[in-house]
């Protein structure tokens, strides 16, 4: 559970092109926007930022490299980290790599809440590239353990929802979510950090 200051919070949410929600969501609302609504406006925190950096197609190594830019500067008090998606496709050789980035990224971030999230389920069908990511969702899972950080597991969510893996419904493509999956980002992991859950939107 996010533990909430009486004072202006800054919350940055790092990761790659289903953090930023770009072109899948057809003109709906990412799910960092709708978990922003949720703090700003439904908690009545109206001064706290939320802050979304994530880009399209980055590694937890390029959310590293550019450090100071997309996290640093900001000075989180909550920093969300979103990555494994595009680093399956390394396979198992890049799993030391991918844990490396993310051990160092935490560290740096010393003083903020730290959320890891593990990736959403993708459709495997014609998509390879991605076979690899129960892996990296375990990955995930091992480094939250051992930092301490808090987890949002929406791999287990999504295939609680659609045990056969396929979650054609809340997909555009067999691996970003439509506006349905965005919605059930933002609602697991606000009910996951102790935010309660989406009000009407």
């Amino acid at each position: 559970m996010v533990e909430l200051s009486d004072d202006p919070m800054t919350w940055v949410m790092a990761g790659d092109s289903i953090t930023q929600a770009v072109e899948h969501t057809h003109g709906a609302r990412g799910w960092v926007e709708h978990v922003r609504e949720r703090i700003c406006w439904q908690l009545d925190r109206l001064t706290d930022i939320v802050i979304n950096t994530g880009v399209s197609a980055w590694r937890a190594t390029d959310v590293l490299g550019a450090y100071d830019f997309v996290i640093g500067r900001f000075a989180p008090d909550v920093l969300s980290l979103s990555l494994g998606t595009n680093d399956a496709h390394a396979g198992p050789d890049g799993l030391p790599e991918f844990r490396d980035a993310m051990r160092e990224i935490i560290r740096r971030s010393a003083g903020a809440q730290i959320v890891l999230h593990t990736p959403l389920v993708v459709s495997q069908a014609g998509n390879m590239p991605h076979i690899e990511l129960p892996v990296y969702c375990r990955a995930v899972r091992e480094l939250a353990a051992e930092t301490g950080s808090l987890l949002v597991d929406h791999e287990a969510h999504w295939l609680a929802a659609f045990p056969d893996g396929e979650a054609i419904a809340w997909l555009d493509d067999p691996a970003h979510p439509n506006a349905a999956g965005h919605l059930q980002l933002a609602d697991h992991t606000l009910r996951t950090l102790g935010l309660g859950e989406l009000s009407a939107l």
